[in-house]
């Protein structure tokens, strides 16, 4: 793996750089472990820091920036919601293509940057350990927001990768020859940090914004876990406590709204100031509007077959759907700004929001036979979207109709973000049906990336997954 003693140091070093108000102790000179376990943790104000520099990394990491290296865009590119524009670049096409190579650089660019991430919140976790400068409630919610990074981070491995090396401690000698973990026990590591998260953590956002993980925010990906793990009960109880927290989120009746920062259908952002530059738009807003003047630049489009799934009156489609004639292209415009340097930031790059609950308890409802209130959740989604309302033109719809119709309006509600409709694909088991239909050189393999080839040449020990 990529932890090597070259990448430790410059792990900490950027952890160090990242620290906003710990840059005049900062020497390079300083043991590594140092750094981290002493400067770092010398009181309450250079350990808020230290977390804040995790959060600006999620703003960089390729796997989670919301740019040309993030799952958002490759993921979304192996769906059936976006495409290419430039079919020159090969390297995404084998995204959209479903034809992935081991030695494909964004694919590594995932992997490593999602195990950068890994090796940061290990770091702060151990460095917690004896911090005895720092106040108990700061150490303790410290330890609930980085258990929860961490869990996100491996939340994504698993699915793109399956069993993938569970690494748990900044050791470069234990880590430097990991061998694969298995699927399930991923996922216990999963559930644990994010139980310990919920037990750690407060309701409030403590700085006043979204971009900072509480309790709710784990409540909400633990909701998602089990629902990705089939534990129907378990999603639905824990989903309906994040959407009971209504003095805190809301569903926003405008769609122009959602993705605003701080709105109160957010439950989780990443701001664009972790970039660390001027800008002030997020990568999103960058990566998928195709500007009115400059369109030789666009990179991306909407599906045409996607964007003919909507009815005409749904407002997803006339306020979350820009169209370029110069291209004759669909764009994604979720996001309303492409190119900004001003402030206050208007714009956070969305990760869990409110919506996405509805729709986790609609089919956790389902799945245990609980049509009606299966019903309830996804009219509250249709009718904000202008839709008719299901208990109303279908109330008597079969049990695998409404599952059908969630899985659908999962697709239109959450498309260009997080990789949703890929990992839907894949976890229901319609990746080969609906996207080996028009690709005659799927495999039911494609559901998973290849293991990068340059991880397999440095540790011998990771296997590589069938198909590859």
């Amino acid at each position: 793996m990529k932890l090597n003693i070259i990448q430790r140091i410059g792990m900490i070093i950027f952890l160090a750089a990242s620290l906003i108000s710990c840059e005049d102790f900062v020497e390079v000179e300083t043991p590594n472990d140092k750094l981290i376990r002493t400067q770092v943790f010398e009181d309450d104000a250079t350990a808020k820091s230290a977390m804040v520099g995790i959060y600006n990394q999620l703003r960089s990491a390729a796997f989670s920036n919301g740019s040309r290296s993030s799952v958002t865009l490759l993921s979304g590119l192996s769906a059936d919601n976006i495409r290419n524009i430039n079919t020159t670049n090969f390297t995404r096409m084998e995204f959209e293509q479903n034809e992935l190579l081991p030695n494909n650089p964004n694919n590594l660019d995932i992997w490593s940057s999602a195990y950068n991430m890994i090796y940061m919140t290990n770091s702060l976790l151990e460095g917690l350990v004896d911090a005895d400068k720092i106040s108990d409630e700061l150490r303790t919610h410290m330890e609930g927001e980085a258990r929860f990074i961490r869990a996100f981070t491996y939340f994504y491995l698993v699915n793109l990768y399956g069993d993938v090396p569970l690494v748990l401690t900044t050791d470069y000698s234990e880590n430097e020859l990991v061998s694969r973990n298995t699927e399930t026990e991923v996922y216990e590591q999963v559930l644990y940090d994010l139980n310990e998260s919920t037990n750690l953590l407060s309701t409030d956002y403590y700085n006043g914004e979204r971009t900072i993980v509480n309790k709710y925010a784990a409540t909400a990906l633990l909701a998602r876990v089990y629902l990705y793990l089939e534990d129907y009960e378990k999603a639905e109880e824990l989903s309906s406590t994040v959407i009971l927290a209504n003095s805190t989120y809301e569903i926003l009746d405008n769609l122009d709204d959602v993705f605003l920062a701080n709105s109160k259908e957010a439950i989780w952002q990443i701001s664009p100031i972790g970039s660390g530059g001027q800008v002030s738009h997020t990568n999103e807003g960058n990566l998928f509007i195709i500007d009115p003047i400059f369109s030789f630049l666009a990179s991306i489009q909407l599906q045409d077959e996607f964007v003919k799934s909507f009815n005409d009156q749904d407002r997803r489609f006339t306020d979350w759907i820009g169209y370029h004639p110069g291209k004759d292209a669909f764009f994604a415009y979720k996001y309303k700004i492409r190119n900004s340097n001003e402030f206050p930031i208007k714009e956070y790059s969305m990760v869990l929001r409110l919506a996405e609950q509805y729709l986790i308890r609609a089919e956790a409802r389902a799945k245990q036979g609980m049509i009606s209130e299966a019903i309830e959740d996804i009219d509250i989604i249709r009718g904000r979207a202008g839709l008719d309302l299901l208990a109303d033109i279908n109330p008597t719809i079969t049990h695998e109709q409404l599952l059908n119709e969630i899985l659908e309006e999962r697709r239109k509600e959450l498309f260009a973000e997080w990789g949703h409709r890929w990992l839907d694909l894949k976890r229901t088991g319609k990746a080969g049906e609906v996207l080996g239909e028009n690709n005659p050189l799927w495999e039911n393999t494609d559901v998973l990336y290849p293991i990068p080839s340059e991880e397999r040449m440095k540790n011998p020990n990771l296997s590589q997954n069938n198909g590859y």
